[in-house]
């Protein structure tokens, strides 16, 4: 399982991918790639605060609530 930082990551590049997109449809696809990896990563931050034995190196920077922790 991935760090919320590394799902937050992947979200960024989404959004990046995004802004490149030629067409609406691309570029919409991109933006809910992106809203679904921000979810994982939250999903992924409140699993390490109930449970930090669950955490990997250095992921309880990034457990914290959006906006908090990332890279």
């Amino acid at each position: 399982m991935k760090k919320a930082s590394e799902y937050r990551a992947h979200a960024k590049e989404c959004r990046e991918l995004a802004a490149q997109m030629g067409s609406d449809q691309q570029r919409e696809l991109m933006l809910r790639m992106a809203d679904h990896w921000e979810k994982l990563a939250e999903d992924r931050a409140a699993l390490v605060r109930r449970h930090p034995e669950l955490a990997r190196g250095g992921e309880s920077e990034g457990a914290g609530p959006a906006g908090q922790g990332r890279a």
